[in-house]
């Protein structure tokens, strides 16, 4: 009788420990997705140590402007909600240069392929969109309030260079792009990264997702050199 009446106390405990243990995963779940699936390769985190920045930053040592603004970072229309970001966006203005860190998640990759009626979602190592930037200019500065109007806005298109650096986690996709020849003036009214499919690239047809990076009003803020920047470029 005492060994039948211990079995439900062994039953009770062992639900226990089974409840305790999926609490203690669930937790971990959502502890691991919080502050470590969103951290960005170091790879990717470090300036890109091109010829042109590691020149500029020989010639100008810590004078050398680096500067970004703080603008929305992840898509927000309709079409392309939470479909792609640019985690960073640093401008170095003595050398006209723009370096942008682009990221999608494995939900945009589905995505596409429910948006593009594709017969099966492409694979993760595929290079599947299409990035540039471009500036517009305000072709009637005496009026700012008609810049809601694209036909008073001059655009101007950036290609990255080639090559860009990418890596991959468990849950997203990350490319640095590096684009040359950007830059900005008094009539410059903002700067933006365009997003198309590669198998659907028209630049003269809205873009697939897009982001702002820069606007005449917005403040700018100093971007300060990690210690692996630093060494990237040669210090």
């Amino acid at each position: 009788m005492k060994a039948t009446s211990r079995a439900p106390r062994i039953v009770g405990k062992i639900f226990k420990y089974l409840f305790s243990l999926l609490i203690f995963t669930v937790c971990s779940i959502l502890l691991w997705r919080v502050f470590f699936s969103t951290q960005i390769p170091k790879s990717i985190k470090t300036l890109d140590p091109n010829p042109v920045l590691c020149q500029a930053y020989r010639t100008h040592g810590k004078e050398l402007t680096l500067c970004y603004q703080e603008q929305n970072t992840i898509t927000r229309t309709e079409s392309s909600y939470g479909y792609f970001s640019v985690e960073s966006a640093v401008f170095i203005p003595e050398i006209n240069q723009v370096q942008i860190i682009f990221r999608y998640n494995n939900s945009t990759i589905r995505n596409l392929a429910e948006d593009y009626s594709l017969e099966e979602i492409p694979q993760k190592s595929q290079h599947l969109f299409d990035v540039t930037l471009v500036r517009t200019t305000d072709l009637t500065p005496d009026d700012k309030e008609d810049n809601i109007h694209a036909e008073t806005l001059h655009e101007d298109r950036f290609f990255p260079n080639p090559d860009p650096q990418r890596e991959t986690t468990l849950l997203y996709t990350y490319y640095r792009y590096t684009f040359d020849g950007v830059t900005l003036d008094d009539l410059t009214d903002g700067v933006f990264i365009d997003v198309y499919y590669v198998n659907d690239i028209d630049y003269d047809q809205k873009a697939y997702g897009t982001l702002c990076i820069y606007h005449y009003q917005s403040k700018w803020l100093e971007y300060n050199l990690t210690a692996a920047d630093k060494k990237a470029l040669g210090e």
